[in-house]
């Protein structure tokens, strides 16, 4: 074959091509040249990072949950969004008289938002259709007019015990019933904060 028509540089035809992962794309000034493989590998650390942070402020710093039924009106009402806290049940455990957010014995992972009214330690009692906390009279709620449905027989609480009532208390399922009773701290998840929807019913959760 004449020098004049040499053969193809083989070497550059094999190296042209570029996978789509290795061809650089466009950068801002002053920045290195990154692949389109890089860019993508970054979008992954970014999303999983987030995804992390999510999860972590989800299971440590708060949650939002939604009030479904009338168990805790007028305390909280059907449908509301309520914003809570776990740091503080995680650094002091939960206290006496707080609305917290808990499990049930056997239902999984529902939440179930409830009012803690005595600790381990604690006695309860129901009589004369009100409720008796170490012996001390807990009047309803303010603006409840509900009683408890029956007399509840006066219990010490153990360790680890912990018994929450709804403030509805005539239409509550809870810490009273055989299926339920005295819940373990470990069932107590979050502490009610406040309510944060609807917006125009926004306000704190004594």
């Amino acid at each position: 074959m004449s020098e004049n028509n040499p053969l193809p540089d083989q070497t550059t035809a094999e190296t042209g091509f570029k996978a789509f992962w290795n061809r650089p794309i466009k950068t801002p000034e002053g920045k290195p040249p990154r692949t389109m493989g890089q860019e993508i590998l970054s979008w992954v650390v970014t999303i999983v990072s987030a995804v992390l942070i999510a999860l972590v402020i989800r299971t440590f710093v708060f949650e939002l949950y939604k009030v479904d039924g009338s168990s805790m009106s007028n305390t909280l009402v059907d449908g509301e969004r309520m914003f809570c806290s776990k740091y503080d049940l995680l650094i002091s455990g939960p206290k006496r008289n707080e609305v917290v957010i808990c499990h049930y014995p056997n239902r999984g992972n529902t939440a179930f938002v409830k009012r803690l009214v005595a600790l381990p330690g604690d006695t309860v009692e129901i009589r004369n259709r009100q409720l008796y906390v170490n012996d001390e009279l807990v009047p309803d709620p303010p603006k409840m007019n509900s009683l408890p449905l029956q007399d509840y027989p006066k219990r010490t609480l153990k360790d680890n015990e912990y018994f929450v009532i709804g403030d509805n208390r005539g239409n509550s399922h809870d810490s009273r019933y055989s299926d339920v009773g005295p819940l373990e701290r470990s069932q107590i998840i979050a502490h009610v904060r406040c309510v944060l929807f609807p917006f125009k019913n926004i306000r704190g959760i004594e």
